[in-house]
């Protein structure tokens, strides 16, 4: 596909070049993560970033580069980049003359008649990288010799010099094995290539640092350890292959394995195709427990509210699979008893397994056996919800719920700058409370089509119909024609934002549907952009309309103005309920728009947010759980009400 090439000019562009970020990954939860240049700009980036157990599960990245050198007729020619303050050393970048990332990613490098291609590619069943360069033309043999850069430590950390660090390499068949530290698992370092050899002169490579890290204000330099080189001679029309990996491997057999993993790699397809794509890469498969990593390469993968949100989309609309749908929300449940039925500073995110379990039946899952599984879960979450149960958030006297911890945002707009809140939203929040009564609404029909014996429903109905009471007169504002974003001790928050299409999304409305034009009318004038829902009116004296600058200034715009993809799953679902089919190609425009950034941040991938003001660019993760879930869900009901007008 045409958004996965670079030519010449846009490579040694750096301030394009470097915007742009390569990402591959596999089940085992490793990743690969770097600049269609292989020039690192943030700590999160490098060659294989592994997943250990040992270390509490989270991700470590134990080879952060190699540096590829070229002799030829006696001249050397470094391949690699580096940012060292304000200068590059080498400049490596310059010799490069094309990429591809179809189906994965390929460099070639151009010196003079000699013209090298670099294949990058994350084995997809065990924690390995596997490196390929063919010398495609040269007037003469060339040698080539590779430099690893490891730095042993979590990926959210970085690493200086240290007397700790245990220098030395060992010898094994092809190569060689390091540790630098107790605790790690060796990483083992091989040649496909039998006449390969590899040279130790362990040295710190001081000083390297991260433009990305530098630009928002991070610490940004490191310090890692080289251990040596490796040296293998290549004539024309040779390939040899570098692997990286957590186990001895058989060198002879190196090629034939990335040639193999080549050979069933789906290339990508039309947009949708890579949505599926994206999907897949988007599920871990950790120890043969699925879960669903919320954002490659600094979220975390598990998490409770990110997962709800995404499972149907990904495993669903996404892989069509319902094995998966059902494990990675069964793997969820064991890991967050404490979040689901007793505290969670994301107050909505229990009470959106209703939600995940509604577009499951939807999808055509058998209702009673979905309740019969899961309805005891779904009920103990709304029973964790009384007066005096959870310290962050209770039902009141009017059935509706209120969450407030002094200094603590309890909602998905939890972002703090010196320890406080930015947007703290104590009090009635306006999706919370939709999420709480299709909650209660979805447990009381599936309750009483299948009963478990319990006195639920006589308990539960009349707070489902105080809910439906009080709900539209505590968030409706007349005079605005639209729903408060939260209601505390001062009255209705008046900020305009995306959180009030929530009332209208959830299957068991708790506001009359009559409104819903009104509020469509202010989301779209106000809220609504190419690359998403803005989080906040540009009106607001709270705007921030770039996601760019300072820790600071960006946890300011992040749900100050905002753009989020992952809204447009409610947006365009409540707008197809109002205008029907005839939305149909604006929702269509909407989805393929961004079918135009897939050349942008992450390549191929499909990116967190973007800024609220034009031209909108990408930001935050790479590849994001809930942005492909919202896609692909839009993408389903693009098909749906395209068959209907049909």
């Amino acid at each position: 596909m045409a958004f996965l090439k670079f030519n010449k000019q846009e490579l040694v562009n750096l301030s394009y070049s470097l915007k742009r970020e390569i990402l591959g990954s596999n089940k085992t939860g490793a990743y690969l993560n770097t600049t269609i240049v292989c020039s690192n700009t943030r700590r999160y980036h490098g060659l294989l970033a592994v997943t250990l157990d040992r270390f509490g599960g989270d991700r470590f990245l134990l080879l952060s580069d190699l540096d590829e050198t070229l002799v030829i007729g006696g001249k050397q020619f470094n391949l690699g980049i580096h940012r060292y303050g304000e200068n590059y050393e080498p400049r490596g970048h310059k010799y490069i003359v094309d990429f591809d990332a179809n189906p994965v990613p390929q460099i070639v490098y151009k010196v003079g008649d000699m013209r090298l291609r670099k294949s990058l590619m994350l084995a997809q069943d065990k924690d390995q990288v596997l490196v390929k360069y063919t010398l495609e033309e040269s007037p003469a043999p060339v040698k080539l010799s590779l430099s690893p850069f490891l730095a042993f430590r979590n990926v959210h950390a970085l690493t200086h010099r240290n007397d700790a660090a245990r220098t030395e390499s060992k010898k094994v068949k092809g190569g060689v094995k390091c540790n630098l530290y107790e605790g790690f698992p060796d990483l083992y370092m091989q040649m496909s290539d039998p006449a390969a050899s590899f040279t130790a002169s362990p040295a710190w490579n001081m000083g390297i640092t991260y433009l990305d890290e530098y630009r928002r204000g991070y610490d940004c330099i490191e310090d890692l350890l080289v251990p040596g080189f490796f040296s293998v001679d290549l004539k024309p029309g040779e390939s040899v292959v570098f692997s990286a990996s957590l186990t001895l491997e058989k060198p002879d057999l190196l090629a034939d394995k990335f040639d193999n993993f080549l050979a069933h790699k789906e290339s990508s397809g039309d947009y949708e195709g890579q949505l599926r794509r994206c999907a897949d890469r988007l599920i871990i498969n950790h120890n043969h427990r699925l879960k669903i990593n919320a954002g490659f390469t600094w979220l975390y993968t598990g998490l409770l509210r990110e997962t709800l949100q995404s499972v149907a989309g990904l495993a669903l609309y996404g892989l069509d699979d319902k094995a998966q749908f059902e494990a990675i929300l069964d793997n969820l449940i064991a890991d967050n008893e404490e979040r689901l039925y007793r505290r969670t500073t994301q107050v909505e995110a229990p009470l959106y397994l209703a939600v995940a379990l509604q577009q499951y039946i939807d999808y055509g899952a058998a209702p009673k056996k979905v309740w019969t599984k899961y309805g005891s879960v779904v009920k103990g979450i709304i029973e964790s919800y009384q007066p005096g149960r959870r310290k962050e958030v209770g039902m009141q006297p009017n059935g509706l719920l209120w969450a407030q911890m002094d200094g603590v945002a309890l909602s998905w707009m939890n972002t703090y700058i010196g320890g406080r809140a930015v947007t703290e939203r104590a009090g009635y929040q306006v999706e919370t409370n939709a999420l709480w009564y299709n909650a209660i609404c979805f447990a009381l029909e599936m309750e009483s089509k299948y009963p478990s014996g319990d006195d639920f429903v006589a308990s539960w109905e009349p707070v489902a119909q105080l809910i439906k009471e009080n709900f539209q007169p505590t968030f409706w504002i007349e005079d605005m024609g639209c729903l408060a974003d939260y209601v505390d001790n001062f009255g209705q928050n008046r900020d305009v934002r995306p959180n009030q299409l929530y009332a209208f999304w959830v299957k068991n409305s708790p506001v009359d549907e009559e409104l819903a034009p009104r509020v469509l009318r202010i989301v779209e004038s106000e809220l609504l952009t190419a690359r998403g829902v803005r989080t906040l009116s540009p009106r607001d004296v709270k705007y921030r309309g770039v996601y760019e600058g300072s820790q600071v200034d960006r946890d300011l715009a992040y749900h100050n103005g905002c753009a989020f993809p992952a809204l447009l799953e409610q947006y365009i679902e409540v707008a197809f309920r109002v205008k029907g089919p005839a939305f149909w190609k604006k929702a269509q425009w909407l989805s393929e728009g961004f079918a135009d950034d897939l050349s942008k941040h992450g390549v191929g991938a499909f990116s967190e947010l973007y800024d609220g003001d034009p031209p909108h660019e990408p930001h935050g993760a790479i590849s994001s759980a809930t942005s492909t879930a919202a896609l692909l869900a839009v993408a389903r009901m693009l098909s749906q009400y395209k068959e209907d007008k049909a």
